[in-house]
C-alpha cells in the first residue's frame, strides 16, 4: 500500500474509530458483558470511561482532517489502546465474571491499535 492510500485509509479509520469511541455508552447498554466492567456497578466508573473515550473520539475525528499534524494523538491512541487492552485482558482472564471482555472491548482496542499502527508505522514508534 502506498503512502497516498495509507493516508486515505488513515482518515477513514480515524473517523470510524472516533465514532465508535463516541458510542461506548450505547455499546455498554446493548452488550454489558463485553463493554461494562464489574456488572456496571458504580455509575461513576461508566461515566468516567464514556467521558474519556468521547473526548478522544472527538479529537480522532478532528485529526482525520490532517493525520500528519496529529501524529502525537495517533501515537497516544495506539499505545494507550495497547496498554488498556493488555491490562483488561489480564484482569478478564483472572475473573470469570469478566470473560466477555475477551471478545468485546479487549480485541476492539487491540484492533484500533493494530490498524492505526499499520497505517502510520513511522509515528507509532
Amino acid at each position: 500500500m502506498n503512502e497516498v492510500q495509507k493516508d486515505k485509509f488513515m482518515k477513514i479509520a480515524l473517523v470510524v474509530f472516533g465514532v465508535i469511541f463516541l458510542l461506548v455508552y450505547p455499546l455498554g447498554v446493548l452488550w454489558p458483558a463485553g463493554w461494562v466492567w464489574h456488572g456496571g456497578q458504580g455509575a461513576y466508573y461508566l461515566q468516567m470511561i464514556c467521558g474519556v473515550y468521547a473526548v478522544l473520539g472527538i479529537f480522532l475525528i478532528r485529526a482525520a482532517k490532517d493525520p500528519g499534524a496529529n501524529a502525537s494523538l495517533i501515537s497516544f491512541t495506539i499505545w494507550s489502546s495497547i496498554v488498556h487492552a493488555g491490562i483488561m485482558a489480564i484482569q478478564a482472564l483472572g475473573d470469570s465474571m469478566e470473560h466477555g471482555h475477551l471478545i468485546g472491548d479487549v480485541p476492539a482496542l487491540f484492533l484500533v491499535a493494530a490498524v492505526l499502527w499499520f497505517l502510520s508505522p513511522a509515528i507509532a514508534d
